[in-house]
């Protein structure tokens, strides 16, 4: 078995894998005071993930909980739908959302009116969406480290000379040793992402979801590769271009859910301005052709390393223009419209059933062909 685990390590970190010709693992050793990335390093990941979560906690309990009662943003009231099995079974199981042809069905097997079946599935619907409270949580805390990360990468990098020249990237390379900042950016980068994966099942979940699910695999796919393989220079730029344009997403999401909404449509158009600037020009321009181009005037035999990392980063380029479309289309609601909103989502329903027609639900079903008949009535004066 030890046998084995050498082998395929062995075969993990073949020098023609991640190594240009004629480097070797050896040249990546520390000596002379050079020192490089090291793979083992990214263990530091799974402490700094539970440090960043701590965090979150105490930042969403002692710095978002307080703006937001400073903000007055509360949570809305909701009514729990009426218990019962058949209608839960089928919002499970099914859709959430069914046709007309299907609320008449289960409204037939339940013995109760289509009114009171479509207003139980919104109400269901509802609960499924998070209160304003939590996201404005969710977007303080998200806000407070983008900020944070963008100005630390600006003191990181400002003086650094691959910041303005990409080309110095591959000029000095692999003979440039890792700073401590870099180690550090490097670090809590992945550690931010790793957590995000850790808490997506009580985020806040948009129509992107999977979208997001794949930026933040690739973006921890696309740091781990370029550190194991010394690309931590191309990383921190590539974090940098991400992390800049973030905030002010984040800023407008709290505005948004403080009702501010002339604050929230100033800081979103500087978020589009800013997001087509960094991911849309600069991104493929700046960083893909630094990847993708001057590698080869470097070595004429690119490794698997070069085709694993611009992968990556063609992935998040994708993922780039399919966000762009979406804030596109917000843009032209809020000129045309002149009303801002976040496609991405959901809005919660409004609950117009009658008082009385609870009482009669909470009832029972025995006068459920009166109901039907007074909800045909309600629906036709509409």
């Amino acid at each position: 078995m030890a046998y084995i685990f050498k082998t395929l390590k062995s075969w993990f970190w073949w020098e023609n894998i991640w190594m240009p010709a004629n480097v070797t693992w050896a040249d990546f050793e520390d000596r002379d005071g050079y020192t490089f990335p090291k793979p083992h390093q990214l263990y530091a990941c799974i402490p700094f993930t539970l440090v960043l979560l701590i965090i979150r906690f105490f930042t969403e309990k002692y710095v978002a909980l307080p703006l937001a009662k400073a903000l007055d943003i509360k949570n809305v009231r909701r009514v729990k739908p009426q218990p019962n099995s058949v209608l839960e079974a089928y919002f499970r199981s099914c859709t959430r959302c069914p046709s007309q042809s299907e609320m008449l069905r289960l409204a037939k097997k339940c013995n109760w009116t289509v009114h009171l079946v479509q207003k139980w599935f919104k109400r269901r619907r509802n609960l499924e969406i998070p209160m304003t409270l939590q996201k404005f949580k969710e977007s303080c805390w998200r806000f407070i480290f983008y900020l944070s990360s963008s100005i630390a990468g600006f003191i990181f990098l400002y003086d650094k000379p691959w910041f303005y020249d990409i080309w110095q990237t591959w000029v000095n390379y692999p003979y440039q040793s890792l700073l401590p900042s870099q180690y550090w950016y490097y670090m809590v980068e992945i550690s931010f992402y790793c957590s995000l994966l850790c808490t997506l099942g009580v985020d806040n979940k948009r129509k992107d979801f999977i979208a997001h699910v794949i930026h933040h695999l690739a973006a921890i796919g696309l740091m781990g590769f370029s550190w194991c393989a010394n690309y931590v220079r191309m990383g921190t730029l590539v974090m940098i271009v991400h992390d800049i344009a973030d905030f002010w997403l984040e800023a407008a999401k709290m505005f948004n859910y403080a009702r501010w909404e002339k604050t929230c449509n100033v800081l979103f158009v500087i978020f589009s301005v800013t997001f087509f600037i960094t991911r849309i020009i600069l991104f493929p321009l700046w960083i893909l052709h630094g990847t993708l181009i001057l590698p080869l005037y470097y070595s004429t035999t690119p490794v698997l390393a070069y085709f694993l990392i611009n992968g990556q980063l063609l992935a998040l380029q994708g993922l780039h223009l399919y966000w762009g479309n979406l804030i596109l289309d917000v843009l032209k609601k809020f000129i045309f419209v002149e009303h801002l909103k976040d496609d991405r989502s959901d809005e919660e329903e409004e609950d117009s059933l009658s008082d009385i027609e609870e009482e009669r639900v909470k009832n029972g079903s025995k006068n459920g062909c009166g109901l039907r008949k007074s909800c045909y009535l309600n629906n036709n004066t509409h």
